[in-house]
């Protein structure tokens, strides 16, 4: 798989893409600036974009090891091809017990990121220890049983939507992250970039933050300038990575260069801006706010669709798809027997047959008993996917049922 996650940063008046990578990623179409033979660093006579397979052939002939490409000016596509992995699962850790372990870590993990918005309310500094090891713990369960958080994830507390937004886009990117390969300290970077994606809300008007209605043209413009103070307070966190900081920087901007705050286009997005945006807006669609009520994952995966390939990156966004599955655990969804239920565990063989955590029915209109239905050894199917408030019930309870 290519990487295309290049630094960005700015020279003069333009925005340079500059990445180095190995000879054997160099694509046609890329714009090539400098070889590196091993010993040495030969800047080219003539930039340019390589026209063909053969000049690619002949570099590595000659011994060239790396190139430093200028992705602004580079002109090709990027093929995505997620990792060709399955969890072992004889090495997973036991559901019932992860689920126990997740639990606390997102309770931790929860006062993790309100401490750290409580400083920056009130204009102190940001220690980036605790999020690291947030980070940490986070991937290390993602690893053990990715389905336990994530059946934990739809959780949400009123008039929290900050915090938990922020942690929730974090999980989200770590999963995509993992599903295309990434390594486990790219992971965790990408959760303290979610955490701290959003920071520049801390100085947004409250009344227009927590407006409960469509915002006017001026107030709109008032809220996007959090962009902008995200950027001076991300300078103020010692140690916070490129990658992390990316994710807070790059989360509006649009394909086509429409979003902000600088209107990238293009190649000028980063491989974790695309991912960003994408991982933001579906976790925004599927949550509830003081103005409008949560989706449903398939109401949600359709809106984003219809913003491919001139808002998301379509194989991206084809990508996170796949990554979090037709039927994502811990969405509600109603069986073909009228049983309606949570997506409990993953099915990797075949993404249509999950284990369902069933409990109400959609017929007769009442709770039944709670039952485990695998669909991979049951004639029943998933009907349909549903919003969280169709049926006006109270499914939060079901998320999560401590033992003993």
């Amino acid at each position: 798989m290519l990487e295309i996650r290049f630094h960005t940063f700015t020279k003069g008046s333009f925005l340079v893409s500059i990445k180095t990578i190995a000879i054997a990623d160099l694509k046609i179409g890329m714009f090539l600036l400098e070889f590196n033979d091993s010993k040495q660093k030969i800047a080219v006579k003539k930039p340019g974009r390589v026209p063909n397979d053969k000049v690619i052939g002949k570099l590595a002939g000659d011994g060239i090891v790396e190139v430093t490409v200028d992705f602004s000016r580079s002109t090709f596509t990027t093929k995505i091809e997620p990792a060709s992995w399955k969890r072992d699962k004889s090495k997973l850790v036991a559901f019932d017990n992860e689920i126990m372990r997740a639990h606390r870590l997102l309770k931790e993990s929860k006062a993790t990121v309100n401490k750290m918005l409580e400083n920056v309310f009130a204009d102190q500094v940001v220690d980036i220890e605790p999020l690291n090891k947030a980070a940490d713990d986070i991937v290390e369960s993602l690893s053990n049983n990715s389905d336990a958080l994530h059946s934990l994830s739809a959780l949400r507390t009123k008039d929290a939507y900050l915090a938990e937004h922020s942690l929730n886009v974090g999980v989200l990117l770590a999963s995509f992250a993992r599903y295309l390969g990434w390594t486990r300290d790219e992971q965790a970077q990408l959760i303290v970039g979610g955490i701290v994606h959003d920071i520049g809300k801390t100085r947004v008007d409250l009344e227009i933050l927590n407006k409960p209605s469509r915002l006017e043209p001026h107030e709109f413009e008032h809220m996007k300038l959090h962009q902008v103070h995200s950027k001076s307070l991300l300078n103020e966190i010692e140690d916070l990575t490129q990658m992390s900081r990316e994710v807070s920087t790059m989360h509006h901007e649009k394909l086509d260069g429409t979003g902000y705050p600088l209107g990238l286009k293009g190649e000028q997005l980063s491989e974790v801006g695309r991912m960003s945006s994408i991982v933001d807006i579906y976790d925004a669609l599927t949550a509830s706010r003081c103005y409008k009520k949560a989706m449903s994952p398939a109401a949600a995966l359709k809106i984003m669709m219809g913003l491919s390939g001139h808002h998301l990156d379509e194989d991206l966004l084809k990508a996170f798809i796949l990554c979090i599955g037709f039927y994502p655990v811990g969405s509600l969804v109603e069986l073909s027997n009228n049983l309606l239920g949570l997506v409990w565990e993953s099915n990797e063989d075949d993404m249509k047959k999950p284990i369902i955590k069933t409990f109400y029915n959609t017929q007769y209109k009442k709770y039944y008993e709670v039952k485990m239905i695998d669909l991979a050894n049951s004639n029943l199917s998933i009907k349909r996917g549903v919003g969280p408030f169709e049926y006006g019930i109270d499914i939060d309870a079901y998320r999560y049922q401590p033992v003993g």
